[in-house]
């Protein structure tokens, strides 16, 4: 799969320095990437927050969502509001993230109640584990397992290859 455009998403609470030169990286791959940067915040207010940031970019679609950490849960609500905008999603890539959960709505902190579409996965998903988080948590592993449960190609990057092409050859296997 060739995206229109590919949008990196970093953990929350973090920024889009998080991802270094990634994104210059993949541009001379020849993709066309964006890189929301939501410093400050979670669950919808993060995904209305990147939301957002995508409209005003103005991206060629269909988007490959790309998302890092705990920014893997929020897929389906941001792909839940590129689709109300009438933008494709053509795939998503999970860089060392956490999977999606059917949600479950949290009485204590409604606030952080995410949306999951019922027809979730609705395109290609892909799952890149970076050397850098190999001693990550035992949650990353499992993650590997699921995704490879279902199906999912999994890409376990390897130095001196770029993480870059790492990620491009799993877009172009979605």
């Amino acid at each position: 799969m060739t995206p229109g455009t590919l949008v990196l998403l970093h953990e929350p609470n973090a920024t889009a320095a998080a991802w270094g030169d990634l994104p210059e990286m993949l541009r001379s791959y020849g993709l066309d990437v964006i890189a929301p940067d939501v410093p400050d915040d979670t669950g919808p207010r993060y995904i209305a927050r990147v939301s957002l940031t995508i409209t005003a970019t103005d991206p060629v679609p269909p988007l490959a969502l790309a998302a890092h950490g705990a920014a893997g849960p929020l897929l389906p609500g941001i792909a839940l509001a590129q689709r109300a905008a009438h933008r494709p999603i053509a795939g998503y890539v999970f860089i060392d993230a956490d999977l999606p959960r059917p949600m479950r709505h949290d009485h204590e902190s409604p606030q952080n109640d995410v949306p999951m579409p019922p027809d979730w996965p609705e395109a290609p998903c892909g799952y890149l584990r970076t050397h850098s988080d190999r001693s990550a948590s035992s949650g990353h592993d499992q993650a590997i397992r699921e995704a490879r449960l279902r199906g999912w190609p999994v890409t376990e990057h390897e130095p001196p290859t770029a993480v870059a092409q790492s990620l491009s050859e799993l877009l172009m296997e979605l």
